[in-house]
């Protein structure tokens, strides 16, 4: 019966949920025993993978074209029609296994999501469920709008971005405020949008029996391995290590430029005048020249992009209607990942091909799991995979490797990398501390004012070393411009504590590269079978918080720099 969710037909993508029901009811009827669990298990994978399959598929069309209307009313239906069933369906095939006591060989960390999620699951939450994805949907289409006149065109203000990088400050500054401006003129349409998003979370945790939205999202996002206090023990030890270091680089980059002050338009061009690195000229090259990077770090690993390239897996260049950001997902009936992302011509395009590059070999190397349900990984791991990649292709980028630039390029290119790593980490604590501070207090946060000035005094404190004078209302709006804040809440520490892990892998492979991308391979391969702390070992890594281990990665960093 179950075999028809492998080679579903050409309208698997109209499927309605009747077509999906009878595999729910089966699983849900069917004896369930020490005797039948394996094969229990395998058609409830097989289940699992096809609709995630399908709101994989509908989810690429709906953000390769926000403007496709037949796409998102596709996409809508399966989230009014499919999606709450599914999940309800799914609810009590966790609560069976649960309820049997049977306790599969490597199902250790499944089980205790599992848990997590009977104790949140409610009926009642699975309309509004489907809501919160329709809201996510609207930021796409309020942000995939947003265009501006430059040199007589109409484009998207991802495309302005190459702009940034010219030695001409004038333009820059008209580059940037324009954007700025363009931004500012949405600021009430994402004021109203982050309301209706705020309550119907606040609803969902209150239906859950939580006491505020952050404690239902811990245990949604099964974190047993750390805790909201965690959190601000990074925030803290960012502040101790890092922040210094971010006021060295941009004031170093201030003398190089030899300005008065530092400006946001002056973030982006080579300070000592150089022209933009232009890794590409077109979309083909970019994808050759990736391939050979990969191939220089891992021939296994270049050979799965090369797969993603042969198959058509890859929407890589930026244009007007295009959802913004970039991602991998995963189509697991075929086994493979799909990378989204905007190209403009960019460096930048370079590290996020890579860093999706990441994800995808994490599809790949898991694959091999027999279950579904131990291929996922743990956000905070997952991002280890992407975040990992852009360090071990790091030696590889010169055309000396089939890489893109010369050997001085490629150096500058790895050198701005390492630059950019530390100067997230304070960007990721005022996202994260934003959050934190939000969902703890409701009915501040309900207030547009309010949430202005609880990321205004996290910049202050995190954000060094640049002018924002006469700027302050596009400072303070910032949060709105942060994608993850409105679509994924709290899942930004993620990157934080990754790129610690990652840094790691770079560590090890300064001593020896081959062993390091071995270990990082055998860590992607063991998918969501043990939990974080295993995972980040296995990978040669400490999953840690505490400000030694982030000064045992940024002391590296900053040697490198010269800092």
């Amino acid at each position: 019966m179950f075999h028809e969710l492998k080679n579903p037909p050409a309208d698997f993508l109209d499927w309605k949920w009747e077509k999906f029901e009878p595999y729910a009811r089966d699983l849900i009827e069917r004896p369930l025993t020490a005797a039948t669990v394996d094969e229990w298990l395998r058609d409830w994978s097989d289940l699992g993978d096809a609709l995630e399959e399908l709101f994989s598929r509908l989810n690429v069309a709906v953000t390769i074209n926000t403007a496709d209307e037949a796409a998102e009313a596709r996409f809508r239906a399966a989230l009014d029609e499919i999606y709450p069933q599914a999940m309800a369906a799914d609810q009590q095939l966790k609560a069976r296994l649960l309820q049997s006591g049977l306790k599969p060989a490597r199902f250790e960390i499944p089980l205790r999501n599992y848990r997590d999620d009977a104790e949140l699951f409610r009926e009642e939450n699975l309309t509004l469920l489907s809501e919160e994805q329709k809201l996510g949907l609207e930021y796409d289409q309020i942000a995939g709008k947003q265009t501006v006149e430059w040199d007589g065109k109409e484009i998207t203000l991802t495309q302005l971005r190459p702009v940034y990088q010219e030695t001409d400050r004038a333009r820059r500054e008209q580059a940037w405020r324009l954007a700025a401006g363009r931004q500012l003129a949405d600021r009430e349409a994402f004021n109203d949008l982050w309301v209706r998003f705020f309550k119907l979370r606040q609803q969902i945790a209150a239906n859950a029996g939580k006491s505020d939205f952050r404690s239902y999202r811990w245990v949604q996002f099964h974190r047993h391995d750390y805790s909201p206090a965690d959190c601000q023990t990074f925030r803290d030890a960012i502040e101790q290590v890092i922040v210094p270091l971010a006021a060295r680089i941009y004031e170093k980059r201030r003398r190089q430029l030899g300005l008065e002050s530092l400006r946001p338009w002056d973030l982006d061009v080579d300070p000592q005048g150089l022209p933009p690195l232009r890794p590409y000229q077109t979309i083909d090259e970019l994808k050759q020249k990736t391939s050979a990077v990969f191939h220089a770090v891992d021939e296994t690993l270049g050979g799965y992009f090369d797969t993603m390239i042969r198959e058509n897996l890859l929407d890589l260049e930026n244009r007007k209607n295009k959802a913004p950001g970039g991602y991998c997902t995963a189509f697991p009936i075929r086994q493979r990942p799909f990378i989204f992302m905007n190209a403009v011509g960019l460096h930048d395009d370079v590290q996020t091909l890579l860093h999706e590059g990441g994800h995808s070999f994490h599809v790949f190397e898991a694959a091999s799991l027999p279950l579904g349900q131990l291929r996922g990984s743990p956000i905070e791991f997952a991002e280890v995979a992407s975040m990992g990649m852009e360090f071990l292709a790091g030696p590889y980028l010169s055309r000396e490797h089939g890489g893109f630039y010369s050997e001085e390029d490629a150096r500058r290119a790895f050198n701005e990398h390492l630059e950019r790593s530390l100067l997230f980490w304070p960007y990721m604590a005022v996202v994260d501390g934003f959050q934190h501070w939000a969902y703890t207090h409701p009915e501040e946060a309900l207030n547009s004012a309010a949430c202005d000035e609880a990321w205004d005094a996290l910049w202050q404190r995190f954000m060094v070393g640049v002018d924002w004078s006469g700027l302050e209302d596009v400072r303070r709006t910032g949060w709105q411009r942060k994608l993850h804040i409105f679509q994924i809440p709290f899942y930004y520490v993620e990157y934080g504590l990754a790129q610690l892990g990652a840094g790691q892998v770079w560590r090890n492979a300064l001593t020896d590269q081959s062993s390091a991308v071995s270990a990082y391979r055998r860590a992607l391969a063991l998918g969501n079978s043990v939990g974080l702390p295993q995972l980040f070992a296995a990978a040669g890594a400490r999953f840690a918080f505490d400000a030694a281990t982030l000064q045992s990665v940024a002391g590296l960093m900053a040697e490198r720099l010269e800092l």
